[in-house]
């Protein structure tokens, strides 16, 4: 393998330039290779290939995809196996259920695992780069589901045979749902790998050295996601420029090609707006060469998901960005998970509520319930309902001296020993109790079960410019942040995932932060 720092002789006479007339005014930059161009048969040099013979696995082509293959044969394999399985034993379980003769029965749910994985396979769930994605891969998974459904419904009109309808109202819900929690717990154990730096995909980085750091900031700050920055490549006259997280430069914009092959690249990400659209198009056809993935970082910023369409215009890819929360379709679902999960939490928790209230009176003085002011959407307050977790007179114990003792920077004032807690109420704290009455609240529309939290007064009047932006959904009891470290997170993590939430929000998002919320307050970490 060699490196920019040891050059490759190349016969110049092998190089062709530009044909006379030919505009060049799209070209790329200098380069510090020989120009090859990206549109010809072979636009980057394998090192050594003349005197190497056929059985030699020195290859940087061959070996990145041995590479890929080690980590990806494994995770297609479980997924496979994990999604037989579960869609065989429901589609067993709904005929056996129902007093079907086990041979019978059994016959059926190998029938179903064929059918079910055959699905999902035409849905592209077996490809390793989309398993692991969470929402893309649960979208799939309901789209399979729907599919199957009609599959049945066709089956049964055409050959006029009769589905039980156990199949149709037991099995294919439970083989979707079982298929998710499969598929979580499938995402969790490749996280953990990424984490501890396996199966990842070895990333090139390519733009403008400013649209390079924020990039690879970012994914340095997610190693979960396995994208291993190797390297990045940016304009020759910005070579000297230091990259983030001391990633090197390995090459100028038009060395891309021989980069990714120098050094076993799986994925180029393009940030910013470092390359045209010819070029861009001619590198596509260049790592097309080199079974490399090309990925556009388009550097919006934390929008994603549903907002997010892409539509060819006039030969071009427009990349739509959709209003957040103007579809009416999406503000009623969101409505009606609050309004009725809410109610029904409500009377679960009720004795969880009641007998803290008694511990409450019992153990401290004054009343069992908190009420205080707090602001909603658009700034408009609202009274928040809080099983006590403090003294009675905890507000005028707010004291110059006790805010200049918060923990937590920017407007929030968070302490690990707050003076003011009780015993019990820190027992509270820890395991969110105390904010089990603001179920009330989302019954009665002040509040949404996920959001960000509402804000006091003076918290609120402290705000500016996007941070406001955090007002334009209803507050929420739970949101991405408290989901993502809690009280120990600084006030700019925690305005940055909520204004993700808000420009991202929809009502399988919501599902997925309840999930979340469940462990995060069964672990207790970052709440105090």
């Amino acid at each position: 393998m060699t490196t920019f720092d040891e050059r490759i002789d190349v016969d110049r006479s092998d190089v062709r330039g530009p044909a006379a007339g030919t505009d060049t005014s799209e070209r790329r930059g200098l380069t510090s290779e020989v120009r090859v161009s990206w549109a010809s048969p072979q636009p980057f040099v394998v090192a050594g290939t003349d005197h190497r013979d056929d059985t030699d696995t020195d290859d940087p082509l061959l070996l990145a995809r041995r590479r890929r293959t080690r980590w990806a044969r494994p995770l297609l394999r479980r997924a496979l196996a994990g999604d037989c399985l579960v869609a065989g034993t429901a589609g067993a379980a709904a005929l056996a259920s129902h007093a079907a003769p086990w041979p019978w029965a059994l016959t059926c749910g190998v029938l179903a695992a064929v059918a079910w994985c055959s699905v999902l396979w035409c849905l592209r769930a077996y490809d390793s780069r989309r398993i692991g994605e969470g929402p893309e891969e649960f979208g799939m998974i309901a789209r399979a589901a729907g599919a199957v459904l009609v599959l049945l419904a066709l089956g049964s009109y055409s050959l006029q045979l009769l589905v039980p309808r156990r199949y149709v109202l037991v099995a294919v819900p439970l083989a979707a749902l079982a298929t998710a929690v499969h598929r979580h717990l499938l995402r969790g154990w490749l996280r953990s790998r990424r984490r501890h730096g396996q199966a990842v995909m070895r990333t090139l980085v390519v733009g403008s050295p400013s649209a390079v750091d924020d990039v690879v900031r970012d994914l340095a700050g997610a190693p979960a996601h396995g994208y291993d920055v190797i390297g990045a490549c940016v304009p020759l006259e910005l070579a000297d420029v230091g990259i983030a997280a001391g990633v090197p430069v390995v090459g100028s914009l038009s060395d891309i090609p021989q980069a990714v092959v120098d050094h076993e690249t799986d994925i180029v990400i393009v940030a910013g707006s470092g390359l045209s659209s010819s070029s861009l198009r001619r590198l596509s056809w260049a790592l097309e060469r080199t079974g490399t993935d090309l990925v556009v970082a388009p550097g919006l910023v934390e929008v994603a998901g549903p907002r997010l369409r892409v539509r060819p215009t006039a030969g071009l890819s427009l990349l739509h960005v959709e209003l957040p929360e103007h579809h009416t379709g999406r503000l009623l679902g969101k409505a009606l998970l609050d309004r009725t999960l809410g109610a029904v939490l409500l009377v679960v928790a009720a004795p969880v509520i009641l007998g803290s209230a008694l511990l409450v009176r019992a153990t401290s003085r004054g009343g069992a319930f908190f009420r205080q002011e707090r602001i909603g959407r658009g700034g408009e307050p609202f009274t928040l309902l809080k099983l006590r977790s403090m003294v009675v007179d905890a507000e005028s114990l707010r004291t110059p001296e006790l805010l200049g003792a918060s923990e937590h920077d920017g407007v929030l004032f968070k302490m690990r020993r707050d003076p003011r807690v009780t015993r019990l109420g820190a027992v509270l704290r820890r395991y969110s109790v105390d904010e089990l009455p603001q179920l009330w609240n989302v019954v009665r529309g002040d509040m949404s079960l996920v959001g960000p939290r509402p804000p006091l007064q003076t918290e609120f009047d402290q705000y500016h410019d996007s941070v406001n932006r955090r007002m334009h959904v209803k507050p929420g009891i739970t949101g991405l942040w408290q989901v993502s470290g809690r009280s120990d997170l600084t006030w700019e993590e925690s305005v940055r995932l909520d204004l993700r939430y808000v420009d991202n929000w929809s009502v399988v998002f919501d599902l997925q932060i309840l999930w979340r919320t469940i462990r995060a307050v069964v672990s207790g970490s970052g709440a105090y």
